[in-house]
């Protein structure tokens, strides 16, 4: 078999528009094989980092525990507990120890408390009197109930307990964050009094602690807690690790204590979300990262296409000579080959360097950038073999086997087929398959999967509408040879120039819908992923922060801190067997709260008829399915409302505090404050104002965003797959242009010398050239859009809270889809015109 690639790499720069082509289809390709792993591997890191904001800073790592252990045994635990830490890489362990709740007696009167010890806890404290001196620090709320002053002492069963040595502010729900695993025994429960709990009392060293425990006879102690601070995992791999190591070394431990303590991987629960949520996300983009992939292959063997009908002189006087058909394909490898491998490893590293940008915010791990890279290096093995295969595959039948004319016969088969109805059938398929996403979120399941052909299915509609408009397009430009339009020479030149070039433009125009369409769906419904979850949990909390509070803020006798007066309400609540009756001010509450997608008008004229006269039927605002509310006693329904703030779509009624009397405002058990401002903003205020509060749920945690995001880290995919189309939509028509670039010089000239305007030729090309961005632009946004207000609802992940997910404005994109539309266009006409102006008309002629 003869090699005939001498001089093949010379060749090759004859024609660079080729190499450019088939280097920016190997770098797309790559790009998005690479891409698809790294983006699932980037989602399950931020979902790690995610989990890792959700679950208590010291339980990333082993938790050991140990529940009625006596005071004697915790020294050798800690020892040996310390022993295999340092083993297995983890830090220095923190040991918290607390008491059970027993009746102390201070000033002669008796209180339930609870002596403390944790490492670094002071540091942990905020301080209001006092010092470090060998003793106890009291909570400020005991301090100033007992009137007890610095260097008093407690009793316990008539043992003198250590003397008071400081104070500090109690801590209360929601705690801090370094706190957080230790709450049950660290923060008073002042909520549900079923609860017993007492004011801690914090050692202020591990000496005083020990010595208590020994002059008050304690036996045993309640809880016995040791953790590790390690730093937040951000990667899967990361999670991985410190979660391996955190098993090996419970075990060891176990090995050696035995059942003296229990060992727990807190974490272990957040690692497993993180690994399904890479698994979803990789599973759900897969089928779009095939299709990105075959396209791209498809590109390739286009390109070879090309190639060989550019290079078919040579080609046959080789095949003439003996060179077999794989020979012939070796030369287009040769020529086409190092572009080909130069763009698809930029494809690449582009893929891994720009993954903050189209990816989600984690860390990926050193197996995904391998495994990424090594699918990479696939497909560009699969697009050299594919470039060769195609060559000698055309070589082997036209010159061995002397078929010319089966593949135009193939041609005009793939474009008479109704390709558009294969892909409305898969479009209703991935519909169908889209059913019920959200439903899981009602079982507890913080991740439900989507169904790997569900995200498609905007991909398909768009593509079906994209090739219904080439379609159109292709009649009309087949009998646009019947068009008249001479009174205005600029349209009828440009008609004409695009049923010239019927193929080139059909393409483009596939290729720009299928851009903008698919730019169009991700961008919204991710933005709408957004407004959602902000939205519901606005209604949920009733504004930004919600905070339980003492009732006489609620009965008046106490008023809103200055700070809070203009931005926040308080409501009361009731629960009976009418269901939940919300007691609010209408004045303040239709300021302060957030009504999600309620009518606001229809909202504020029925909060507005809240208030009528004292003993009267009481007017009433009824919320949820009006068939399952039970009757509200000596009541009057103003209005109905399917939801509302804080009670959502719950059974329940709407009424004024205004109508009521004091002492059915003392009958109200649960008083709260909504405000519009931040959470440590309202705490702050409160505190300051001496009101004493007791829960707080803010609107940034009052809901599992994991769902959320994870549907928005999927459809990013989505996005990522319309910017590169649109890149290749833009450079397609850019190559279009520059390909007939001759023509256009030849037919510019000679129009200029009929006495044509410069201005007028060039509205001419921006007239053809508009004319294809518009339609595609007006097919891809309006389909877009469209398909993101469909599937928004079905993506809903959490569908039992109101209201469900809606289309953002899609204002803002449709601006910048024109102005980017406008600018292409423009510069593709300069182009055009420039070719004219650059050209000599007597060398074009001879040419």
């Amino acid at each position: 078999m003869q090699l005939p690639w001498r001089g093949a790499g010379k060749a090759a720069f004859s024609s660079p528009l080729t190499m450019i082509v088939a280097a920016v289809t190997a770098l797309i390709a790559c790009f998005l094989a690479t891409a698809a792993v790294l983006h699932a591997s980037a989602a399950g890191g931020a979902t790690a980092q995610h989990q890792s904001g959700v679950v208590c800073p010291d339980e990333y790592g082993p938790m050991f525990t140990a529940h009625l252990a006596k005071p004697s045994a915790i020294p050798a635990v800690n020892e040996a507990i310390a022993k295999r830490a340092a083993q297995h890489g983890f830090g220095t362990p923190v040991t918290g120890m607390y008491t059970p709740v027993m009746r102390s007696e201070y000033g002669g009167s008796a209180y339930r408390t609870r002596l403390a010890y944790r490492d670094g806890g002071l540091d942990q404290l905020k301080q209001v009197s006092g010092d470090r001196a060998p003793g106890l620090w009291m909570g400020e709320t005991l301090s100033g109930a007992t009137r007890t002053g610095l260097g008093a002492t407690g009793t316990f069963l008539g043992n003198p307990m250590p003397p008071v040595s400081g104070t500090y502010q109690d801590l209360t729900r929601p705690e801090p964050r370094w706190w957080c695993s230790q709450q049950p025994w660290a923060v008073e429960n002042r909520v549900d009094d079923k609860v017993v709990t007492g004011a801690v009392l914090f050692a202020t060293d591990r000496a005083t602690f020990d010595d208590a425990m020994r002059r008050l006879d304690i036996a045993v102690l309640d809880q016995v807690s040791i953790t590790f601070y390690e730093p937040a995992p951000r990667s899967l791999a990361a999670a991985e690790d410190l979660t391996e190591r955190a098993r090996a070394m419970v075990a060891d431990v176990r090995a050696d204590l035995g059942d003296v303590v229990y060992g727990s991987l807190p974490f272990e629960r957040s690692l497993s979300i993180a690994r399904q949520t890479e698994h979803n996300v990789l599973v759900s983009i897969l089928p779009l990262a095939a299709i990105s992939v075959l396209v791209g292959c498809a590109g390739i063997a286009t390109v070879a296409l090309q190639w060989y009908q550019r290079r078919h002189t040579r080609l046959r006087l080789l095949a003439s000579r003996g060179s077999a058909p794989v020979s012939l394909g070796g030369l287009a490898a040769v020529e086409l080959g190092p572009a080909i491998v130069l763009g698809g490893v930029a494809g690449g590293l582009l893929a891994r360097g720009l993954l903050k940008v189209y990816g989600p915010g984690g860390d990926v791990g050193g197996e995904a950038i391998t495994l990424g890279f090594a699918l990479s290096a696939a497909v560009l093995v699969v697009s050299l073999v594919l470039l060769v295969g195609v060559i000698a595959v055309r070589a082997h039948r036209e010159f061995e086997l002397a078929r010319v004319h089966g593949s135009g016969r193939f041609t005009r088969v793939l474009r008479l087929f109704p390709w558009e109805l294969t892909t409305a059938a898969m479009a209703v398929i991935s519909w169908n398959r889209m059913v019920g996403y959200g439903d899981a979120g009602k079982l507890g399941d913080p991740l439900p999967a989507i169904d790997p052909l569900a995200l498609t299915y905007p991909v398909f509609v768009v593509l079906t509408a994209g090739l219904v408009a080439a379609r159109l397009v292709w009649l009309l430009l087949h009998a646009s040879h019947r068009a008249r339009f001479w009174s205005r020479p600029a349209l009828q030149l440009a008609i004409r120039r695009l049923a010239s070039a019927r193929a080139p433009v059909t393409g483009v125009l596939v290729i720009s819908t299928l851009a903008i369409g698919m730019l169009a769906a991700g961008t919204s419904i991710a933005t709408g992923q957004q407004e959602a979850l902000q939205t519901k949990a606005g209604f949920f909390v009733g504004g930004n922060v919600r905070v339980d509070t003492e009732s006489a803020l609620g009965l008046g006798t106490k008023a809103l801190p200055e700070a809070l007066r203009d931005t926040s309400t308080v409501v009361g609540r009731i629960s009976d067997a009418s269901g939940v009756v919300l007691v609010i001010d209408p004045a303040t509450f239709a300021k302060s709260a957030e009504f999600g997608a309620l009518p606001r008008d229809e909202v504020d004229a029925l909060i507005a008829r809240l208030d009528g006269a004292p003993n009267a039927p009481v007017p009433a605002i009824r919320v949820g399915p009006p068939s399952s509310l039970p009757p509200l006693p000596n009541s009057t329904v103003v209005g109905h409302l399917p939801g509302f703030p804080i009670l959502g779509t719950q059974v329940s009624y709407v009424i004024s505090r205004n109508v009521l009397s004091k002492s059915k405002l003392a009958d109200i058990g649960r008083w709260s404050i909504v405000s519009t401002v931040s959470q440590d903003s309202a705490l702050a205020a409160l505190d300051a104002a001496g009101i004493g509060r007791l829960d707080a749920v803010s609107k940034s945690g009052a809901l599992n965003a994991l769902p959320f995001y994870v549907v928005e880290w999927t459809v990013e995919f989505l996005t990522l797959l319309g910017a590169v189309l649109g890149v290749v939509a833009v450079l397609a028509l850019l190559v279009a242009v520059e390909t007939r670039r001759r023509q256009n010089a030849l037919a510019g000239a000679l129009v200029l010398r009929m006495g044509m305007r410069l201005r007028a030729l060039l509205g001419s090309h921006l007239i053809e050239l508009g004319a294809l961005m518009t339609l595609a632009a007006a097919t891809g946004v309006a389909c877009g859009v469209t398909v993101a207000g469909l599937s928004l609802p079905r993506l809903d992940p959490a569908t039992f809270l109101s209201p469900r997910s809606q289309l953002p404005d899609p204002t803002g994109f449709v601006a910048s889809v024109l102005v980017i539309s406008a600018l292409v266009v423009a510069l593709a006409g300069w182009l055009a015109v420039r070719s004219v102006r650059t050209a000599r008309t007597a060398e074009l002629i001879r040419a």
